[in-house]
């Protein structure tokens, strides 16, 4: 394996990108991100306007987050569990 230190500034930089897009942080972050992006449909649907990525994302946190979180995690478990 090249050190980095060895290897040209593009190829470290891909390599850090690769190993962030990988990491179960970021996957969870994009997870959440598309429910408040749906939550985000939903409730302009019902107001019949735009009401924005903020105010989304606060409603979001407050009447959905916990439980999601919940959900996501005894999913985990149970593949875990699974396999």
């Amino acid at each position: 394996m090249e050190k980095a230190v060895d290897m040209p500034v593009a190829e470290v930089e891909k390599d850090k990108s690769q190993f962030v897009k990988n990491s179960v942080l970021y996957k969870e972050f994009l997870a959440e991100r598309e429910e408040i992006l749906k939550h985000k449909w939903i409730e302009s649907e019902k107001a019949g306007k735009g009401i924005g990525f903020e105010k989304a994302l606060l409603d979001w946190i407050v009447k959905h987050r916990s439980h999601w979180r919940e959900r996501r995690m005894k999913e985990a478990r149970t593949e875990k569990a699974a396999s």
